[in-house]
């Protein structure tokens, strides 16, 4: 029931996940962050099992910045993303991480990457692309208008398009987005974006996104 979103630019990714936590059918929570900061110019947003989800992210976490303590450098978004579907692929053969993410960073010259990557550990370069069953609604449609080079504010134009258009077709409320831009000059953090779905009266207020809450 989850929904990641990268779309790369000319010196820049977008960044965008969903915060419902699900068990189920049951809504458990509707602030869950599933981007987890690599670097300062390095964010992986995940979706799958919401234990997996944190372990993993963790682990990679951890172990990029354990690298850069002990060699003096930090890895680039192609080597951190090698090394992230090394760890699927070990994991495939004896306890697999049930996870699907999508990992984006920009290099020191400015050149943004976006990798997608599934529980199987295949793992390809895109210039857009997404997961969850939001993607059967958000591909064909960034496929449409996706160009190359865009500004950030094209991007930005895009996802709000791409996640419009999964708040109409997809029967399942998901109630704001979080968005990041990646750039050069670090990760800046965006308002959320919020979903056009009605919200329980019992979901807390601090929950809710300030748009959203006229409807609760």
């Amino acid at each position: 029931m989850e929904c990641l979103i990268g779309i790369t630019g000319k010196d820049f990714v977008l960044m965008a996940s969903d915060n419902l936590a699900a068990h189920s059918i049951i809504a458990i929570k509707h602030d869950t962050q599933k981007q987890f900061e690599l670097s300062d110019k390095m964010v992986m947003a995940v979706c799958g099992d919401s234990g997996d989800m944190v372990n993993y992210a963790e682990y990679i976490q951890k172990n990029l910045k354990l690298y850069e303590m002990i060699h003096g450098y930090k890895l680039t978004p192609n080597a951190a993303a090698n090394f992230s579907r090394k760890v699927l692929a070990k994991a495939l053969r004896s306890n697999p991480y049930q996870v699907n993410l999508l990992l984006g960073g920009v290099e020191d010259c400015g050149t943004p990457s976006l990798y997608f990557m599934d529980y199987l550990a295949s793992m390809t370069k895109e210039k857009f692309a997404a997961h969850g069953y939001g993607s059967f609604f958000i591909l064909s449609t960034m496929d449409r208008y996706y160009k190359d080079d865009m500004t950030r504010d094209e991007a930005l134009d895009l996802l709000k398009l791409c996640i419009k258009e999964v708040q109409s077709r997809f029967i399942v409320n998901l109630n704001s987005f979080s968005v990041k831009f990646i750039g050069k000059e670090g990760i800046t953090v965006l308002e959320n974006i919020p979903g056009s779905g009605t919200v329980h009266k019992d979901v807390p207020r601090e929950a809710i996104h300030p748009e959203l809450i006229s409807r609760a």
